[in-house]
């Protein structure tokens, strides 16, 4: 078993705790109304755009002995650039002001999330920032294409408001293949501990904020 499929057997229940949450769930059985759609792509917004920052701090702090993880960082922040901004057209297109959304508050465990993030890298190790990486694709490539049809089918929506959704489920596909690529380059048993834990904290934290968006 390589160090990528150690981490999808570890993380196992964690993901698993992830995909319970009620309201993907519901999603799944076509239960889903536009104040629940937009609550979801209003967070979304608010730790997406922080993706280009988080993956900066990472690169900037990886040691000389990890130059080809940095080299890495750098094509995730080519790839990863102006994905908020796909956000807010998805939610002008279900209604909402643009401005308004960016200027809306983030919830706390969305902010919570995010502050996880930034105290990995910048206290702790910046290789645990890629248990993020392993959630957050890795739950795109599941859910983010064929929800994005239940959802459209649920509330009729155009195709112009699942620019995020469905972009991520595509594009993810291939970054999961370049992600496990450089999992398999891991070799410290203490680097893979901390990455298999960070995954864990950010399964709880990314349901965390599914749970707490609205119920109808």
């Amino acid at each position: 078993m390589n160090f990528y499929q150690h981490l999808q057997h570890e993380t196992e229940a964690a993901r698993q705790y992830l995909l319970d949450a009620p309201i993907i769930q519901g999603c799944q059985l076509g239960e889903i109304t536009l104040n629940q759609y937009t609550a979801f792509l209003h967070q979304a917004y608010h730790h997406v755009k922080h993706t280009l920052p988080l993956l900066m701090a990472c690169g900037s702090r990886l040691p000389p002995s990890h130059e080809w993880l940095r080299e890495a960082v750098a094509e995730y922040i080519e790839e990863e650039t102006g994905h908020q901004e796909w956000i807010l057209d998805d939610l002008v297109a279900c209604g909402i002001d643009r401005e308004a959304a960016r200027n809306s508050q983030p919830s706390i465990e969305t902010e919570l999330m995010v502050a996880y993030a930034y105290d990995m890298i910048q206290r702790v190790n910046p290789v645990g920032f890629f248990g993020m990486v392993q959630v957050l694709e890795g739950t795109s490539v599941k859910l983010a294409t064929p929800l994005s049809h239940i959802i459209q089918d649920k509330l009729g929506l155009p195709d112009s408001a699942f620019s995020y959704l469905r972009s991520h489920g595509s594009l993810d596909q291939d970054h999961i293949q370049f992600f496990e690529g450089l999992m398999n380059r891991i070799e410290s048993k203490q680097e893979q501990a901390q990455i298999i834990h960070c995954a864990r904290v950010f399964y709880r934290l990314y349901a965390d904020i599914f749970r707490a968006l609205p119920t109808e």
